[in-house]
């Protein structure tokens, strides 16, 4: 769990939106509509869970498989997986800042 603390020391603000407002946090209303659906409603079915480190472990798989090998379609990802996703912004975002720092060494 990431706290306050962590938040502030690699300048992430913390902001709150409304549960179940898909116009205000529409990208986190739909992940949890897709573990909902594609996770929690198959996994009831196959297997009943003792105890609560059994569902976050079999989670845990399901979220990996979610992020690395599963493609997605949404405008951001456009058929790759979302840790692709955020690699090749990575590269985007080292390009620009190094370009950057090019243009104001020639200032």
């Amino acid at each position: 769990m990431i706290t306050s603390c962590s938040w502030q020391s690699n300048a992430i603000e913390h902001t709150r939106t409304k549960a179940y407002s898909p116009h205000t946090n529409g990208i986190c209303e739909r992940f949890h509509r897709t573990v909902k659906e594609e996770f929690y409603e198959i996994a009831f079915r196959k297997k009943i869970y003792a105890e609560r480190d059994g569902l976050q472990a079999d989670l845990n798989v399901w979220v990996d498989g979610y992020n690395q090998e599963r493609t997605h379609q949404g405008k951001t990802c456009c058929r790759r997986t979302p840790l692709q996703t955020l690699r090749d912004g990575r590269t985007l975002w080292d390009e620009q800042v190094s370009n950057l720092l090019d243009t104001t060494r020639l200032l």
